[in-house]
């Protein structure tokens, strides 16, 4: 009996699993909210210099007061960073000619915001642009703090994942809810840039902690049968939470309010959590066995299996984890996973896919003013995206195979990415709609490669090699907002990069191996035999699959 028959016998997807399931995709409704807050805590609303504080200015309604005191941009809008040392009052006279103007303006002197900057509040009543004065010589700290929670976000990666597998999904769940909570609520009460960072690296390193332990208690309390349904189901939890965010944030225009909306939620996740199980899998894999059973057969009670779970006892768990034992007696690292040939080609062509993934997907999310669309829309538009994105990847995977389905959404996305460079800004409703579409297809390829990667990876580094990928993929994010301060200089660049990079990657996803209908690999050696199979599929000799083979055997007899 396997572990999976375990799970039918104490009531398969009964009202533990529904109750289970629902209740930790509660907070990850919220997770979207914080991965991209940025986009209304650090909204940038027009500005321009105040006027001097010591001269004696008649009384002037707010348009002339403008005028003599804040020169014009290129675009013919009050500067940002400069204005006159001295008010120009001619500019007044309405018969002034343009050739006396642009005379007189060659000899006019400019100065710096000396006292500060008036702010356009009408859409967001404060941000921590409006709080800090993060504008002009000071603007590139708003990509810095949201690089900072990325950063926060990789760390939580590490940690939490080493730890899970330590102490336990339940135990590291309730502390990175707590720290969520907390986090949150420190960050709405910052009184400085500073603490604002590292408050926001806090929350990152929490979101890190959540998805992990919230993903590994789902899967592990579930059947096989309905794991590929249950997942898509929590990714659309996330995509909600997108929706959910645009809804908060347009009734809270205050960036102090909405931070602790998004973040009180997680006191309430952090009470409920106690209620949960702890995986009888960790548990058992931990010689935990008797705490095992006890949780089965709770689980077989609230389904209404009592009489069928006071049947389970150690020596049948253990019977039926005897595959999963074996295999965590092995000692695998994460150089197992550049180790043999296959094994080296997956993990470099997936570490480039899932890198470009979320570098090219948060630098489109994050940066949603520069589309010229009312903020709150836009961020609707690029949530709902993902609900048609998804469905239309799963269908492709389950039809024409997961290799085809992962090139086609990395390149269209990075193709959709450099036509719009070449669509006049002007033209706001094309650029968006491209836009949209990119975001699309980086959300499917997502999706996508969250599977591809379990089944690519054996059994023995699976967890390994998630962790890998996954850090990688927080490494664009952090990456992502950088490539932004490129655009002050040239415009065209950080578009160049964004659609460059997907494509790229779509090239190196061709290299992988197929999935589709194929068992999952246990151990290296399977993976290695199915990379020798697809190379002799394509007219390799059998004397050259005889030499592979001695190749890989060789470096795994030194392992084992």
């Amino acid at each position: 009996m396997a572990f999976a028959d375990l799970l039918e016998q104490v009531g398969s997807m009964g009202r533990f699993q529904v109750l289970h399931v629902s209740l930790l995709c509660i907070p990850i409704l919220m997770m979207a909210s914080h991965n991209l807050l940025q986009n209304f805590v650090a909204a940038v609303p027009p500005h321009h210099c105040n006027s001097p504080t010591n001269l004696s200015l008649p009384t002037l309604d707010e348009r002339d007061r403008l005028l003599v005191t804040v020169p014009l941009d290129g675009q013919g809008r009050p500067n940002k960073c400069q204005r006159y040392a001295q008010p120009q009052w001619y500019l007044l006279n309405s018969n002034v000619t343009d050739e006396e103007e642009d005379e007189t303006m060659l000899d006019i002197e400019l100065q710096g915001c000396e006292d500060g900057w008036h702010y356009n509040t009408t859409e967001m009543a404060s941000t921590i642009i409006t709080e800090w004065d993060l504008v002009c010589d000071l603007r590139s700290l708003k990509q810095m703090s949201q690089t900072v929670y990325m950063g926060g976000v990789l760390v939580g990666a590490i940690v939490f994942g080493g730890l899970s597998d330590r102490f336990g999904r339940r135990f590291l769940l309730l502390i990175s809810n707590l720290m969520m909570a907390v986090g949150g609520t420190c960050t709405a009460f910052s009184n400085t840039f500073s603490l604002f960072c590292l408050f926001r690296f806090v929350c990152g390193m929490a979101l890190s902690g959540l998805v992990l332990n919230s993903f590994s208690l789902i899967v592990e309390w579930i059947p096989t049968r309905v794991r590929t349904v249950v997942g898509t189901g929590t990714g659309y939890c996330y995509t909600t939470g997108q929706l959910i965010l645009a809804a908060i944030a347009y009734f809270i225009r205050d960036w102090r309010w909405l931070t602790l909306a998004v973040s009180l939620p997680f006191y309430v996740s952090f009470l409920y959590s106690w209620w949960f199980l702890e995986s009888a899998r960790w548990l058992v894999l931990n010689k935990k066995s008797e705490q095992a059973v006890k949780n089965l057969r709770t689980v077989a009670r609230i389904n209404g299996r009592q009489a069928e779970g006071d049947k389970i006892d150690v020596e049948m768990l253990q019977e039926s984890m005897k595959k999963e034992m074996a295999c965590s007696q092995g000692t695998y690292s994460v150089v197992d996973l550049l180790r043999t040939r296959t094994m080296r080609t997956i993990t470099v062509c997936l570490s480039a896919v899932w890198f470009s993934t979320s570098f090219a997907y948060y630098g489109l999310s994050m940066d949603l003013q520069k589309f010229g669309v009312n903020i709150y829309l836009i961020q609707v538009i690029f949530g709902a995206v993902d609900i048609p994105a998804k469905i239309v990847v799963t269908i492709s995977m389950s039809l024409i195979g997961r290799r085809p389905s992962q090139c086609a959404a990395l390149i269209l996305a990075g193709v959709t990415i450099l036509i719009n460079l070449l669509v006049p800004y002007g033209l706001q409703t094309l650029r968006t709609s491209l836009a949209v579409i990119g975001k699309g297809c980086l959300a499917a390829s997502f999706n996508c490669c969250y599977l591809y990667s379990g089944e690519l990876y054996p059994t023995v580094v699976r967890q390994n090699g998630m962790g890998w990928v996954s850090m990688m993929a927080r490494l664009g994010a952090m990456v992502a907002p950088l490539v932004l301060l490129l655009g002050e200089e040239v415009s065209w660049l950080p578009g160049l990069i964004y659609g460059g990079a997907p494509i790229l990657s779509g090239f190196f996803a061709y290299f992988l191996p197929e999935t589709l209908a194929a068992p999952l690999p246990d151990t290296i050696q399977d993976v290695e035999d199915r990379g020798i199979s697809r190379t002799n599929s394509k007219g390799s000799t059998k004397k050259e699959e005889l030499a592979m083979k001695d190749h890989v055997n060789s470096p795994l007899k030194e392992t084992a």
